[in-house]
């Protein structure tokens, strides 16, 4: 599997970074790989998230009368 992410050298020297489908989950490490573990542990924090979620979701309709 391969995941997208954007990541950048922080002022302090550390790597800071993303994963694109999550960009408000920023991590860091003081090596790309160091950042790869991170990202990855993002990726499955993010998926055991999604899981709880989706056993709690429920759908409805919404009908509104907007006027011509």
């Amino acid at each position: 599997m391969e995941i997208m992410y954007t990541y950048w050298e922080a002022d302090d020297g550390w790597l800071a970074g993303y994963l694109n489908a999550y960009p408000d989950h920023l991590t860091q490490g003081k090596s790309l790989t160091e950042l790869e573990e991170m990202l990855a542990d993002v990726y499955q924090i993010r998926q055991e998230e999604e899981k709880g979620l989706a056993q709690k979701r429920k759908s409805g309709v919404l009908r509104l009368n907007v006027p011509a």
